[in-house]
């Protein structure tokens, strides 16, 4: 690379993409800056998103011992916020030191402040206190996002919220609206519902996470009103207004005329590239309405010298894939060869109960006259399903029913984010039906519903 630069690659937000952006670069022996806004680095996947969110959930499973078999001896006691976030807390300390430690043993130059482009190639880092300008032969927009603001409601962190202040919530509701039924709205529905909240879900679609299997879906919509969750599909809100109490109160209206009266409003109605303030226009480069950057195949933007990853790209914003996203983008701006990433990246719904899915759905295979059969194994038909208490927990497996090609994988159920993984080997391989005919697995888990779902799927290919 150029030495008329100071860096060969500069990586904007230490998230999962610009922190493995900046990991690779310098293990190929270039001169890296990693620029954290933030005063701890993990960019928002640590701060406020993927972590905090995976944490909030365990320690309310943990707290209110959510099983089967607590319930049967009565409700657990309501934990406090305080003790929700206490762990939270203790993760978020101790996942940012472990990407500190190996930032420092890469070599990686961490600088804190905003970044913002003044010319090309330049760059001027701003912090309270002070300000430098760098330069780079190659920069890296790993900026993520940041929650999309409602259009007539102005969150206060109290009543009124977003996904993003949920790490610092100082009570927890007795009932609670939730605007929008995207993933992270259903996800922290369940979650609060687990607890106990009234939960009502308010969308303008007729069904929620339509890009999961259609089956999978409407057990966990069934599971989440066995908790007293009451959705409010084909809805929308005209208005939220703030009672003057005591105690102070959201009021929800909706179009249709209904009132929805909560203790707090959770609003989850998507979220944008947090690009506003990298003065992306000195340099030529534009984002779309929701602040996201279109790349190409490379993670090149318009400008040859920029690159972006991660869910500043937008779909399928996942923490695992905008890591390697990261990885490859860094290979490409180093001009070094590297595989594409695999379409087979898993999926993970962290609800109460949690779903995961690799490969395409059954409504993906029918509208495009794929002939398929399907395999089902039930949690209940499992040994382990019953030791854990679980009996409502679903596999299903998706092969062609000419050459038996595994074709997909959904779960939901305990565990599902982890249980997926065999069969994402299995598809990534091109293995097939036969494969989880002749397999043994271990006795009592999870995996032998791989087995029992494989058996389903031969017996009526034989019928």
């Amino acid at each position: 690379m150029s030495e008329q630069f100071d860096y060969d690659l500069v990586c904007i937000g230490s998230g999962p993409a610009g922190q493995r952006g900046a990991v690779q670069a310098a293990k190929l022996g270039r001169r890296v800056a990693l620029v954290e806004r933030q005063g701890s680095l993990g960019g928002m996947c640590l701060e406020k998103g993927t972590i905090p969110s995976k944490t909030f959930r365990e320690a309310v499973l943990t707290l209110t011992a959510h099983s089967r078999r607590t319930e049967r001896n009565g409700a657990p006691p309501r934990p406090t916020a305080e003790q929700l976030l206490e762990r939270v807390e203790d993760v978020v300390s101790r996942e940012a030191s472990v990407v500190a430690n190996q930032l420092s043993r890469n070599g990686v130059d961490v600088i804190c402040g905003d970044a913002a482009f003044v010319a090309p190639h330049r760059l001027v880092l701003r912090s309270t206190d002070a300000w430098r300008e760098i330069s780079a032969d190659r920069v890296l927009i790993a900026t993520g996002t940041i929650a999309a603001p409602p259009t007539g409601i102005a969150p206060d962190g109290d009543l009124i919220i977003t996904s993003d202040d949920i790490s610092h919530l100082k009570r927890l509701p007795r009932s609670l609206a939730v605007v929008g039924a995207g993933v992270i709205g259903i996800e922290y529905a369940s979650m609060f519902a687990a607890l106990g909240v009234e939960v009502t879900v308010i969308d303008r679609r007729d069904r929620p996470l339509e890009f999961l299997d259609a089956e999978l879906v409407d057990e966990l919509v069934h599971q989440m009103r066995k908790r007293n969750v009451l959705f409010r599909f084909t809805e929308a809100v005209a208005s939220v207004a703030v009672s003057d109490g005591p105690p102070r109160r959201a009021v929800v209206l909706l179009e249709s005329g209904k009132r929805i009266v909560s203790d707090m409003v959770l609003v989850s109605v998507g979220r944008s590239g947090n690009t506003s303030t990298l003065g992306l226009e000195t340099v030529g480069l534009t984002s779309d309405d929701r602040g996201r950057l279109v790349v190409d195949e490379c993670f090149r933007t318009s400008v040859p010298y920029i690159y972006a990853a991660g869910d500043v790209i937008g779909y399928p914003s996942l923490a695992a894939t905008s890591s390697e996203q990261g990885r490859l983008a860094a290979c490409q701006a180093m001009n070094v060869p590297a595989n594409p990433m695999t379409p087979h990246f898993p999926i993970g719904i962290y609800a109460v109960p949690e779903l995961s899915m690799v490969g395409s759905t059954e409504q993906v295979l029918t509208a495009s006259k794929i002939p398929y059969e399907v395999g089902i194994a039930r949690y209940r038909e499992i040994a382990r399903g019953h030791i854990l208490g679980d009996d409502s927990g679903l596999l299903k497996m998706l092969f062609h029913r000419e050459t038996r090609a595994l074709l997909g994988v959904h779960i939901i159920g305990t565990g599902a984010t982890e249980l997926l993984h065999i069969g994402q080997a299995v598809l990534a391989l091109n293995g097939g039906l036969d494969y989880f005919l002749t397999t043994v697995f271990n006795y009592p888990t999870l995996a032998e519903c791989y087995k029992v779902a494989a058996l389903n799927a031969a017996n009526k290919l034989a019928a």
